[in-house]
């Protein structure tokens, strides 16, 4: 389903990142309203591929989640 590992959209949001964020923070850095578009787009293809990791993995769906850039994502962010 997320063949393309680093597609514009992806880009973008790992370099948003500067530490730990919530959904709606990552949305308000790229200035993105529609959630749907921005988790189908941006945030499950960077989770998918690697790029960014959940805080509680457990609860993919819960209020309280965050998201971090892992290793990978730093790397691609700063290409």
């Amino acid at each position: 389903m997320y063949c393309s590992r680093n597609t514009p959209q992806v880009v973008e949001l790992l370099k948003v990142f500067d530490g730990i964020h919530n959904r709606g923070e990552l949305q308000l850095k790229l200035g993105l309203t529609d959630r749907e578009h921005f988790r189908k787009t941006y945030l499950q293809p960077a989770v998918y591929n690697g790029f960014v990791a959940l805080t509680i993995p457990d609860k993919p769906t819960s209020s309280k989640q965050q998201y971090v850039l892992t290793e990978l994502g730093k790397q691609m962010a700063n290409r």
